[in-house]
């Protein structure tokens, strides 16, 4: 049986995920999103997912100057949607654990047991500093020992009717927070440091990686489901993959290349520098000639045929469980993929060597993306 899982990113953010002024542009806003998610379930993929965005990047295309809320946004997709998984993005740092825990809560009763948490220990300093919510004496190690307390305390209000905690970060007095989740929500979380892997591992139903290419993507999932059982739990992973489609090869190349004509270096360079990147070190990585640096993901390009060989290569040469896919222009292109994509991805695959090509092709970009 062929059980891999397909979701969408929606572009919560205004330019989606590709940083090109020659690239189709979403909107953030709810209408379009709704559209891409009701499309997504016709078209048969398995989750909806939106990153949670507080700054975005400027530039010639001010990339995710406007951006949407993504518990309250994908609230009400749950609402447009009757199948697909509602996995909404927390900031542990923003957003206290008894307001989480009160929050998807009442995402499992909207959504009928489809919700998902999405953890992540916010890290970029300008993104949170702006609305005095930044600690510079939270260390990488010490966000994460933050966020495994946020996470107890979660997990202890929706099991308990009153929940007495006194911890290194937060305390609570006869907390109550009813009711609980009928279905405990789906745990999601991303990072390749090893500490990410260390908490994906130990709490995560989910783990979404990044790698440099395809052996390494292989070798981070093998690597954090092994750590999950050594810890006597399971894990599946993911990745993210932008499609660029059309009828022939050609067609699509010609696309992607003018896609990456438009390159908006100004909002890259910002968001390198958002990671804490040096300014030489910003521009040298963006000094990019080959169209991919406008993507944020890897890319796969081809006409359908193509599209699906290559994503069953890199499911199969990875081992990986799942992909989260980004579109260009989800309008346009989620019809297309539905119809002569999904169905071929749904079939039991056959295994086959991964060719040369298919590897340049799917991985060539193969860099990270925080949502």
């Amino acid at each position: 049986m062929n059980d891999r899982e397909y979701g969408i990113f929606l572009p919560i953010g205004n330019g989606g995920w590709i940083m090109s002024d020659t690239a189709p542009h979403p909107e953030a806003t709810y209408e379009y999103n709704r559209t891409a998610a009701m499309l997504a379930e016709q078209a048969d993929f398995d989750f909806i997912m939106s990153m949670a965005k507080w700054r975005g990047y400027g530039g010639t295309t001010d990339h995710w100057g406007q951006t949407l809320e993504s518990i309250t946004m994908m609230a009400a997709l749950a609402e447009a949607t009757e199948r697909v998984k509602i996995w909404a993005t927390v900031h542990t740092n923003l957003i206290h654990p008894a307001v989480a825990a009160k929050m998807y809560a009442t995402l499992d009763q909207i959504s009928h047991g489809r919700s998902g948490m999405n953890i992540v220990v916010g890290a970029y300093a300008q993104e949170f500093s702006q609305m005095g919510q930044w600690r510079d004496d939270f260390d990488h190690e010490t966000r994460y020992r933050y966020t495994e307390e946020w996470l107890k305390v979660v997990e202890l209000l929706w099991a308990n009717d009153t929940v007495t905690f006194d911890g290194e970060f937060f305390t609570l007095d006869d907390c109550q927070s009813r009711p609980h989740p009928a279905v405990h929500p789906t745990l999601i979380s991303a990072g390749r440091s090893p500490r990410g892997l260390d908490f994906q591992s130990r709490f995560a139903d989910g783990s979404f990686l990044t790698a440099d290419d395809l052996p390494g993507l292989r070798d981070n999932s093998q690597q954090v489901k092994e750590l999950a059982a050594a810890q006597g739990r399971s894990i599946k992973t993911y990745s993210m993959l932008t499609v660029v489609m059309d009828e022939t090869d050609a067609l699509a190349e010609a696309k992607f290349a003018e896609y990456g004509r438009g390159v908006d270096t100004e909002a890259i360079v910002n968001m390198k520098l958002s990671w804490g990147l040096p300014l030489d070190k910003a521009l040298s990585m963006t000094a990019d000639s080959s169209g991919y640096e406008a993507f944020q993901t890897a890319v796969v390009k081809g006409s359908p045929d193509t599209v699906h060989e290559r994503i069953d290569e890199l499911m199969q040469t990875t081992g990986i469980d799942g992909l989260m896919l980004i579109f260009p222009d989800y309008h346009a292109d989620l019809p297309p993929f539905g119809e002569q994509v999904m169905p071929k991805l749904r079939e039991q695959p056959q295994p086959q060597p991964l060719s040369q090509q298919s590897h340049h092709s799917a991985s060539a970009s193969m860099s990270g993306v925080t949502a």
